[in-house]
């Protein structure tokens, strides 16, 4: 049973330091952020079904849960978008897949990056939904959205390595 263990961990095990980004604020925030989209993007490609989906902790919180709530999180702050039901966001459907789930994060993460690009200075306000109430500044979303997506990052490190033994970023 050790040599299984060694084997697992020996698995995937990489890790990858920060960024070098660019020379003002918002190209560091976002290569920042980048960096951890990347990063959790990365632990649920190529995890096998059912674990992909199959929560590790009794929150019922899976890779597959925390990719999907992290693609509303970025339309609600950086599109504007709303979710019906947000306790939803954390659980996939039987029709999500790692692909459909992976793809319409990296589109959602494409678009937001266009709105990052085109805001000229980040203390103007970010795209809000209507019944939110005022709009944070750009500079605060991405600042949040870095917390969100890095905690939720680590939240996968440790899902994935309870699966197959995968570390690292």
């Amino acid at each position: 049973m050790p040599e299984e263990r060694a084997r697992r961990f020996r698995t995937r095990s990489r890790d990858t330091g920060p960024p070098r980004t660019g020379a003002d604020e918002k190209a560091t925030l976002r290569g920042f952020l980048d960096y951890l989209r990347n990063a959790i993007a990365d632990k649920v490609e190529g995890t096998p079904e059912p674990q992909v989906r199959t929560s590790g902790v009794p929150s019922g919180t899976s890779l597959l849960g925390l990719l999907k709530h992290l693609a509303f999180v970025e339309r609600l702050y950086f599109l504007g978008e709303d979710a019906d039901h947000w306790s939803a966001t954390m659980r996939p459907s039987a029709e999500d897949t790692v692909d459909s789930v992976l793809a319409d994060y990296r589109e959602t993460v494409e678009r937001a990056n266009q709105v990052i690009d085109a805001c000229p200075d980040l203390a103007l306000p970010a795209p809000r939904p209507p019944h939110r109430g005022s709009a944070p500044s750009m500079r605060w979303v991405l600042v949040h959205m870095i917390e969100e997506t890095g905690r939720h990052a680590g939240h996968a490190d440790i899902l994935r390595e309870q699966i197959d033994g995968s570390t690292g970023r």
